[in-house]
């Protein structure tokens, strides 16, 4: 099986609020000013193979937003090399990738275009993406007009329905209504079944870490604390929160009947 994404010995530094040199700083300070910085990923070794669905977990501040990132290329690392296999869909944050004046419509085709995608391939997948999405006559307003819950249906359903080879979600499907998470998710569950696009996504849902995912990475400080199989991963994870990890619910996908 192929690598999809191969992050090695993947460092980064930023530089804390405040701490650049300004002219005043520089003038006062003789030109001895002291930059700070803070560690926010470090020595960072992750391969995920093609196909294959990946959980990232850790508490707020750990890096994991960061590692995603990186991975589609919004930040360069400090250190370290990335290697990604293929056509690429992010979701980190809502509204992202959409142009706010344009409808949801007409950032179908955007999207589509900017994926790669021909006009007639775009036109191929639209009725699904606009019946997944299920936004009605809004689909036709500027989606600066939309709501979180709104954007993430858009942004979804173009996501699944362009078939990337590589989709990173960064915790954005929590914003939906909890009929709607269960819908991305056996749709999620259909892609990873069919093994057409590498899933990675940051979730504190523990109930779908443990029952979706392949694997889970525990980021814990910047750091891979732990990567292995799901279950085994979010007991110690839960363990280390004082939370009860011993019989988690089992994460269950009812069939959707729309």
């Amino acid at each position: 099986m192929k690598d999809a994404i191969v992050l090695s010995h993947i460092s980064k530094r930023f530089e804390l609020t405040g701490t650049a040199p300004t002219i005043k700083k520089l003038i006062l300070s003789a030109g001895r000013v002291k930059r700070q910085y803070t560690e926010a990923l470090k020595d960072i070794n992750i391969t995920v193979k093609n196909g294959e669905s990946v959980s990232i977990v850790g508490t707020n501040g750990s890096g994991k937003s960061t590692l995603l990132r990186i991975i589609c290329g919004v930040y360069k690392p400090t250190q370290g090399s990335i290697k990604t296999c293929g056509r690429l869909y992010t979701m980190l944050d809502l509204g992202s990738g959409f142009h706010p004046d344009l409808t949801g419509m007409e950032n179908i085709y955007f999207n589509g275009a900017v994926l790669g995608l021909s006009k007639a391939e775009i036109e191929e997948r639209l009725d699904n993406i606009v019946a997944f999405c299920g936004l009605g006559n809004y689909i036709n307003e500027p989606v600066r007009t939309y709501s979180a819950g709104m954007l993430m249906r858009l942004g979804f359903a173009i996501a699944t329905e362009t078939a990337p080879d590589i989709l990173l979600i960064d915790e954005v499907l929590a914003v939906g209504d909890a009929a709607f998470q269960e819908k991305c998710y056996a749709r999620m569950a259909a892609i990873k079944a069919a093994g057409t696009s590498t899933i990675v996504f940051v979730t504190h849902d523990m109930h779908a870490a443990t029952g979706f995912a392949d694997r889970t990475v525990w980021i814990r400080e910047g750091m891979v604390y732990m990567d292995g199989g799901s279950r085994e991963v979010v007991n110690k994870y839960l363990q280390e929160l004082d939370a009860s990890p011993e019989n988690l619910p089992e994460f269950r996908i009812r069939e959707n009947k729309s």
